[in-house]
């Protein structure tokens, strides 16, 4: 399967995803770029958008791009450091970077962007289990 298949056939299944909107802009082995927008439902008490929602848009974006290279890959350890707040309106972008891609670990960095200023930089390792993408 290509990337965009494999993408294609987590994001079907993805309720989450869907529900916080999300675009896929682009995809390749070991790349991903997802974008969405910030919606009253996702603020909390301070008026400014909660901490699990630029989590979330990075945790799929490490999901996609982990995944793109065939093989079915699981998140086993991530942070995240929050920069500036969210407000309703803002457009996100999430880009995945593979930093190092090992026989059954990888490494990635996510950049969470509004415009050109970092909002939150997210870092995640994943397990890549033996099960191959059909």
């Amino acid at each position: 399967m290509t990337p965009a298949e494999i993408i294609a056939k987590m994001m079907d299944k993805d309720a989450f995803s869907q529900w916080l909107g999300i675009q896929i802009d682009h995809i390749s082995i070991g790349k991903c770029q997802l974008s969405m927008e910030i919606r009253p439902e996702m603020l909390n008490g301070f008026g400014i958008a909660h901490g699990g929602i630029s989590y979330s848009i990075a945790d799929s974006c490490l999901a996609f791009a982990s995944n793109s290279h065939g093989r079915q890959s699981l998140s086993i350890d991530t942070s995240i450091n929050h920069i500036e707040p969210l407000v309703v309106g803002d457009k996100i972008i999430a880009i995945a970077k593979e930093e190092s891609l090992k026989n059954r670990f990888s490494f990635y960095r996510v950049e969470i962007l509004r415009g050109d200023t970092l909002v939150a930089l997210f870092k995640g390792t994943v397990y890549r289990t033996e099960k191959i993408w059909e």
